[in-house]
């Protein structure tokens, strides 16, 4: 393996990292980041529930491939990609949210973002 590749993930195997951390730890992730924005609860719950789902993606790896348990590096690299789904799916969300609910004041501007309306 390359050291950059390393450096992310310590199987053998690129698709077992993007199985499980992106595909699986990512995609939960962004469904957490929904659930907290569609409760309106604020985005620091976002980092609470990643940092869980890091936990939960790391131990999968140990479970299933053999990989390190308490490994703080890979425990980083896979909280770091829960904790970007998860802003995505929030954003995403809250964007969704006021355009949808507040549409005469608020007009989409992106997917990610919302504006106000002039006068």
């Amino acid at each position: 393996m390359t050291g950059l590749a390393t450096f992310f993930y310590e199987e053998d195997a690129f698709g077992v990292f993007l199985l499980v951390t992106v595909v699986l730890g990512g995609g939960a992730a962004w469904l957490a980041g929904r659930a907290v924005a569609a409760t309106w609860r604020p985005w620091w719950q976002v980092v609470f529930y990643s940092l869980l789902l890091g936990g939960a993606v790391r131990f999968f790896h140990f479970a299933l491939f053999g990989g390190t348990l308490l490994s703080p590096h890979y425990y980083a690299i896979d909280s770091a990609i829960c904790l970007g789904c998860g802003f995505l799916g929030f954003r995403t969300a809250r964007a969704s949210q006021m355009v949808s609910r507040y549409r005469w004041i608020n007009a989409p501007d992106g997917p990610l973002g919302w504006r106000r309306k002039g006068p």
